[in-house]
């Protein structure tokens, strides 16, 4: 009967891999096709990595895109490990479920709702200043920390309750201040969970379109909102090489990530 049960979560387990991962199976074996077409394979090429290199205005958006997702997931690690800091540290446990409520609403709010209710505020604070034209990257970027600060503090929370909370207070016995007990020892115990927080920051930022949409300027075009803009005509396959690579860069990222985290893990072990 076990057996039986084991065969079947096998199954169920390959059929789950196969239906997530065979499209982007699919979309790495076309960037490699020698022709355009989206059903037939005619040979192996590497031209439409060489038209991607040769797109300005792709390559435009990719950068774009790429400084927008560090720089959102680096002030929003910041951001969000002070205030799970903060709100770990509130004494009421009323006032801190209240305030984890409140947190989590960008996390259940519909992205058009967010987006939208942004680009409005930005609209009326730059009438407020007298200022037209006020959408562009200074505001996709407050739009994408808005939205990826309930991630890093749901993900750096658990970390914090795991610590001891005599830890910091030990610390400051020996002569440390709150800020050197916090960076020496605090900090290293939840920096897994800060890690993680940012990498999903950082891969939110890059996927948002939605969000984007509604509060980029002219000026200010991500890869999401290059590739919708295409769509009206045809996708080129150069998309498909471009997809590839940060497939393939998201991978390796994750897997040095993972790396990194499993010898942390076994130097905190043997100590």
């Amino acid at each position: 009967m076990k057996t039986k049960k084991n065969v079947l979560l096998k199954i169920y387990s390959v059929l789950i891999f196969i239906f997530l991962y065979a499209p982007i199976a699919v979309l790495i074996i076309f960037s490699f096709n020698e022709s355009s077409s989206t059903a037939q394979l005619t040979g192996f090429s590497l031209k439409w990595y060489e038209e991607l290199f040769r797109d300005s205005a792709t390559l435009s958006a990719l950068k774009n895109t790429l400084v927008l997702a560090v720089l959102s997931s680096l002030i929003a690690g910041i951001l969000g490990t002070v205030s799970a800091v903060g709100i770990d540290s509130i004494q009421s446990k009323r006032v801190r479920n209240l305030t984890k409520s409140v947190t989590n609403i960008p996390l259940m709010n519909p992205d058009i709702v967010t987006g939208i209710s942004m680009m409005l505020l930005f609209v009326f604070a730059g009438r407020l200043l007298g200022r037209s034209g006020v959408l562009g990257f200074p505001t996709m970027l407050i739009a994408h920390i808005t939205f990826c600060l309930p991630y890093v503090i749901l993900s750096v929370l658990p970390k914090l309750r795991q610590l001891d909370p005599h830890l910091s207070e030990a610390a400051q016995d020996l002569g440390c201040t709150p800020l050197q007990a916090f960076i020496k020892v605090v900090l290293p115990a939840i920096l897994p969970g800060v890690i993680t927080g940012m990498m999903m920051a950082f891969t939110l930022s890059l996927d948002d379109f939605v969000v984007s949409y509604f509060v980029s300027g002219p000026a200010s075009q991500t890869l999401p909102i290059r590739i919708f803009s295409m769509t009206k005509k045809r996708v080129t396959p150069d998309m498909y090489a471009l997809s590839t690579l940060l497939f393939l860069a998201i991978l390796l990222l994750l897997i040095l990530i993972n790396f990194a985290q499993s010898r942390g893990e076994k130097k905190t072990k043997k100590s």
